[in-house]
């Protein structure tokens, strides 16, 4: 292939849907690109493909690892990189599908040359940030680099990363520049209007909650306390601490449902920025996504 497709659009909008579909035409495999359904057991809240979808276009990246585990970009960049090769060596089609912005930045852009982690500092750091806050950081961030800050989109873990990486060197994770990708890639995103986005957003928060999403939140705090620290990568996912809620009875499943849209709402808004910002990609409706990217596969036979 002369580039890895990727198809990428906001939460709810239909990815999986779509990528099923061109799996019905063409020989491919998919690559996920999203930051929860790597880990086992977090089935219903990451909204993550059935068996029966499974068997129908084979997946790769799902379920790769435990929930005690960390799981960043530079193990997912590998582990896909990894994949897209497997799938390309057999003959078949690797297509990319997901919307953890920085999981595809990782692909496309190459893994940043960063140093690698210091435990000691990043203690001090997580210190820092039990004792003032997030926004503190996120403003020694900004007083710097407004731009870096914006990037870390509000997520304690990369600000924790960014300013271990700063205090001990003077600059920014993306300062330090990335290695060559493994891959060309072209990326294909959509999205839907606005209100029909919405109530697929809300609608799906409702099904999952109903569908056990608050048993498997109470089953993931058994194996990894949410106040934990240093604060688990698994606990971030979205959602996964008012389904817990919902199971320990501090929140009633309409309240639990109401909290979880507006925050997905937040993260779709998010993912469509990205996707404009940082993948260079002007979203097309679903029918002009399919389209396209049925043409491209199509052209590489």
């Amino acid at each position: 292939m002369k580039a890895v497709p990727i198809l990428t659009a906001p939460t709810a909008a239909g990815k999986t849907a779509l990528a099923l579909a061109l799996g019905a035409q063409f020989p491919l495999e998919v690559v996920a690109a999203d930051a929860f359904t790597v880990y086992r057991g977090l089935d219903i809240g990451t909204a993550k493909p059935t068996p029966a979808e499974r068997a129908k276009v084979p997946h790769h990246l799902l379920d790769v690892a435990d929930v005690t585990e960390a799981y960043d970009v530079a193990r997912y960049v590998r582990g896909a990189e990894a994949a897209i090769a497997d799938i390309l060596a057999r003959g078949r089609l690797p297509l990319v599908v997901g919307g953890t912005g920085f999981y595809l930045s990782g692909l496309v852009r190459g893994l940043p040359l960063t140093p690698p982690a210091d435990p000691s500092s990043r203690a001090e750091v997580e210190a820092d940030l039990a004792a003032r806050g997030l926004d503190a950081l996120l403003a020694e961030v900004a007083a710097v680099n407004p731009a870096e800050a914006a990037r870390m989109e509000r997520n304690p873990r990369r600000v924790v990363r960014a300013l271990e990486v700063y205090r001990r060197t003077g600059k920014f994770p993306g300062d330090f520049g990335h290695r060559p990708p493994a891959f060309a890639y072209r990326v294909f995103a959509f999205t839907r209007p606005w209100p029909d986005l919405e109530v697929r957003i809300a609608a799906r928060v409702r099904a999952m909650l109903a569908g056990g999403w608050p048993r498997e939140a109470a089953w993931l705090a058994a194996q990894v306390p949410p106040e934990q620290q240093p604060r688990p990568t698994v606990w971030q996912a979205l959602g996964y601490r008012e389904a817990l809620a919902v199971a320990t009875g501090s929140l009633t499943e309409e309240e639990a449902a109401a909290r979880i849209t507006v925050a997905t709402r937040q993260y779709a808004k998010r993912q469509l920025t990205w996707a404009r910002t940082q993948l260079g990609a002007v979203p097309a409706s679903p029918d002009e996504a399919a389209r396209a990217l049925a043409a491209f596969l199509g052209a590489q036979g």
